[in-house]
């Protein structure tokens, strides 16, 4: 059902059209007159929600941070052991990669289009990486890794490439790669992944021959 725009804020408003045209345009490129026309908002009215440009820009990454986050984390810890959740990584990231309104992590994107010596966006970046790596030091750890800090950060050094290589190739395959570098960290890390249990199937009555043929379903 359509929403009623009378309905939206105006801070919402903008923070939709900010994010839409930060991420298909990046946020040198888009000015604010193009913002409140996309949100249908006076120029009045951005700068006494937000008072400047660049407030607008770190509310919007941190709100992308935290629905990336939010999404990245449920899909990684779906999977019931430590390794399964690890394994997780790049199929869940496979998936991203593949949505048509792919454009890359805002925060990469952030810090690359801006001066080597800017500082703030560069500490929201840092922030939102080590949220996720801490996260998955805390996986590596229970996975039974001697060094789980060391492991993370190759898997967030490959989850950083594989990003980028999407946004450039527009192919999600990168993942695959990716993943299975990360695959052999993990074996070497943490030993090598145990096979899925696999159970018989012993057919009975008159389709008792075709139980010869050791028929057998992952559990």
């Amino acid at each position: 059902m359509p929403q009623d725009s009378e309905k939206v804020t105006p801070r919402a408003r903008l923070m939709d059209a900010a994010t839409r045209l930060f991420c298909r345009n990046g946020i040198n490129a888009t000015g604010i007159d193009a913002i409140v026309a996309e949100a249908g908002t006076a120029k009045t009215t951005l700068y006494k929600i937000f008072k400047s440009k660049g407030d607008l820009v770190e509310a919007v990454l941190e709100t992308e941070g935290r629905s990336w986050r939010g999404w990245f984390l449920a899909a990684i810890e779906a999977p019931s052991t430590p390794r399964e959740k690890l394994d997780a990584i790049f199929p869940a990231l496979k998936k991203w990669f593949g949505e048509e309104g792919y454009t890359g992590c805002v925060f990469i994107n952030a810090v690359g289009e801006h001066p080597k010596d800017e500082t703030r966006l560069r500490e929201l970046a840092i922030q939102h990486k080590s949220f996720v790596i801490n996260h998955i030091t805390d996986i590596a750890k229970a996975a039974g890794a001697s060094r789980p800090d060391f492991l993370a950060h190759q898997i967030g050094l490959l989850m950083d490439g594989a990003i980028v290589a999407a946004l450039v190739t527009r192919d999600p395959g990168v993942a695959d790669a990716a993943g299975q570098a990360a695959a052999a960290l993990l074996d070497g890390a943490c030993g090598p992944a145990k096979p899925k249990r696999k159970r018989t199937v012993v057919l009975q009555g008159g389709a008792a021959a075709l139980a010869k043929e050791d028929l057998s379903v992952v559990e």
